[in-house]
């Protein structure tokens, strides 16, 4: 086939590349009107919408400083603590300052400053060393670590971190004048960029007067009035009320994740022990709340304010009158036989049908001088000895193992395998329940006890081994707020000393008498006021009310009453428990009652005596090697009606092993003087 020769076709690259160029043109167009759309409804359209969402995402609050706290008070409105005016050197850091700059500052207002730089760690001389050397340091890692941050091996916090840690020790020799400006350096720097430091809180009035006629050229240095808490009644009762951080101290660093969790910043200060740590949330002053307009500047949106105020039960009258009794008894004891292990007595006063407590106390007496040690009724454990009998009785009542009224011979009880044990006094006769509790047999419990075990006395038996009988009696004695924590309103309280397994048959013999397990005197007392109301157990309460800041120094409106907070009622009858009350009172008020003489019989008093065996470390070896003599009283008044229970403890008052009989009458001294005194207050 012949073939047709075609001609070729011609491109027009020229009108390819005009096509292309009006594609291209076209599709800008369109993407550029897109964009123009969307800035038209973002600026016109939906400009309010958008300006709100951009707010939202920019805006920041930040909080000032700590307010003031709430001021705390006693039952009768006088203040127990307060706060006073501190006149305080502050640093803001101001937009563009370097660490140079900061340091150069520090430097200039260190020779003005008066600043106990003893607190300087060596992690903040690296630091200061660091930011005035940064050349030099850089030196201090390889090219081979630089390369690392390059390659994502290493982060450049960890470089600056083996910078730090490889500054020779030499350098860190530091004058005191350079201590001085490295804590100041490290003041500067604590917490956030934007917050306010505490450079100083207690500044004289030349330094004040320094920083306060010179802050326009000491780049981020101010003045301000800050607060510190003040005790118009001194020490008296000041180890319960509590501590509360410091300016410069801040959020401590074992507590820095609860508070910060709750919102708090880690110069913020709090209360750090006992009530001011209780009752945080209401004395924690509202702080003054500002929007960050950059990094470094801040616009305030509300003024702080003060904490709530908080009223207590206590009675800073009575409490200061226990305190001195104590002081005064303690000395005159140690001048008596048989009290070279003797040096501390409590006292807890309570009114009972509400569980508030009208005062309570320890001291201790330190190489001649005395010293406050309340914070023991919470967690220092003593043996009780017979004060717990009324709980041992109604053990005896609710099992059937005791009828009301019933006789028993008192005689020295003995078990196989044990000791003979008697009561404090042989020979007591015949006695019946009544009498038990006034003359402190041992022996009616011991029988008693015997019964609850499922068995009779008689002299050489056999007694059982059965738990369920000391979970019987553990039980009861729990119910009563002994052995665990007593739900009192502060942070720390001890559950006592229970045996951790019950092992030997004889030791039911001990428990029923005080003698197995110990118990804090702030147990002791719930014991005695659940005996004196009735049968509810209470939780004991120093908060009595909670009243709105003031910015006045009056008392604000009253906002909150506590109220009696019931944790259970003894499993037990009416009639039971009133035998019990019965008993109580023979105790102080029949003939021949151990408890005679240590209230006023005009009070309507009721109650018990107890001694027990308890035993030291003398030496410190941790080997216990001395056995000494616990005395306490549980008591209240009047019977018929009662208003305030009290217990008193001295542990070790005596011992037996001594060349006299003598025993201190210390707990018998302490309670009459301190009952003679309420009635003095409050009246019969």
């Amino acid at each position: 086939m012949k073939k047709l020769n075609k001609p070729k076709r011609k491109i027009n690259y020229d009108k390819i590349e005009n096509n292309r160029f009006i594609i291209f043109f076209v599709v800008i167009l369109f993407l550029f009107g897109l964009v123009t759309i969307r800035i038209i409804n973002v600026m016109l359209v939906n400009e309010e919408k958008f300006s709100e969402q951009l707010s939202v995402l920019t805006y920041t609050e930040v909080s000032g400083a700590s307010s003031p706290r709430g001021r705390i008070y006693d039952r009768n409105y006088n203040i127990l603590v307060d706060n006073k005016s501190l006149k305080t050197i502050t640093y803001q850091k101001k937009k563009g300052t370097t660490n140079l700059d900061m340091i150069e500052s520090a430097t200039q207002i260190a020779t003005h400053l008066e600043i106990d730089y003893s607190k300087l760690t060596e992690r903040a001389k690296r630091e200061f060393y660091f930011a005035k050397n940064k050349e030099e340091c850089d030196k201090l890692v390889t090219k081979e670590e630089q390369e690392k941050v390059k390659q994502h091996k290493l982060s450049q916090r960890e470089l600056e971190e083996l910078k730090l840690t490889r500054i020779p020790s030499e350098k860190l020799n530091f004058s005191e004048e350079e201590q001085k400006i490295a804590y100041i350096y490290y003041l500067m720097n604590k917490g956030y960029t934007y917050e306010e430091k505490i450079i100083k809180s207690d500044a004289n009035d030349k330094e004040y007067a320094y920083v306060s006629e010179n802050n326009s050229i000491l780049n981020g240095f101010n003045t301000k009035i800050d607060w510190e808490r003040v005790y118009p009644y001194g020490e008296t009762f000041k180890s319960m009320l509590g501590k509360v951080s410091s300016s410069t101290q801040g959020i401590p660093a074992e507590l820095k994740d609860y508070y910060l969790e709750k919102g708090y910043s880690l110069n913020d200060r709090v209360g750090l022990s006992y009530i001011e740590k209780q009752y945080e949330e209401y004395l924690r002053g509202e702080k003054s709340l500002y929007k960050v307009v950059n990094s470094h500047e801040t616009k305030l949106l509300k003024e702080g304010s003060r904490g709530k105020d908080i009223v207590l039960s206590i009675d800073i009258n009575l409490q200061q009158e226990v305190e001195r009794i104590l002081g005064e008894q303690i000395k005159h004891a140690k001048s008596e036989a048989n009290t070279e292990f003797y040096d501390h007595s409590s006292v807890i006063i309570q009114e009972p049908n509400t569980g508030e407590i009208l005062a309570m106390a320890g001291k201790r007496i330190v190489n001649g001088e005395i010293v406050d040690n309340t914070t023991s009724l919470l967690i220092s454990p003593i043996t009780p000895g017979s004060v717990v009998k009324g709980a041992s009785m109604l053990v005896g009542y609710n099992e059937g193992a005791v009828k009301i009224g019933e006789k028993m011979l008192d005689e020295c009880v003995k078990v196989a395998g044990v000791s003979e044990k008697c009561s404090s006094v042989n020979n007591l006769g015949v006695i019946n329940d009544i009498t038990a509790l006034a003359k402190s047999s041992n022996v009616y419990q011991f029988k008693i006890a015997i019964r609850v075990n499922g068995q009779e006395y008689r002299r050489g038996m056999k007694l059982n081994f059965n738990q369920k009988s000391f979970d019987t009696y553990r039980d009861m004695y729990h119910s009563f707020g002994l052995g665990v924590k007593t739900e009192i309103d502060l942070p720390v309280e001890s559950n006592g000393y229970g045996a951790k397994k019950d092992k030997a048959s004889g030791n039911l013999l001990d428990f029923v008498m005080g003698q197995y397990e110990a118990y804090t005197p702030i147990q002791l007392s719930q014991y005695i006021s659940t005996i004196a109301n009735g049968g509810e157990r209470l939780a004991p309460h120093l908060l009595k009310e909670v009243h709105s800041s003031s910015s006045t120094d009056e008392i604000g409106k009253l906002e909150t009453t506590v109220e009696r907070k019931v944790l259970n009622k003894i499993n037990t009858t009416e009639e039971y428990m009133k035998r019990v009350k019965e008993g109580f009172i023979a105790v102080l008020n029949s003939q021949g009652g151990y408890g005679v003489g240590y209230m006023d019989k005009n009070m309507k008093p009721a109650g018990k005596t107890g001694t027990s065996q308890s035993f030291i470390d003398t030496n410190n070896d941790d080997v216990i090697d001395t056995e000494t003599i616990t005395s306490s009283f549980i008591g209240y008044a009047p019977y018929d009606n009662p208003k305030m229970s009290i217990i008193v403890t001295s542990p070790d008052s005596s011992h037996p092993n001594s060349s006299t009989n003598f025993a201190s009458l210390v707990t018998y001294r302490i309670t009459r003087e301190v009952t003679s005194k309420y009635t003095e207050m409050y009246g019969n």
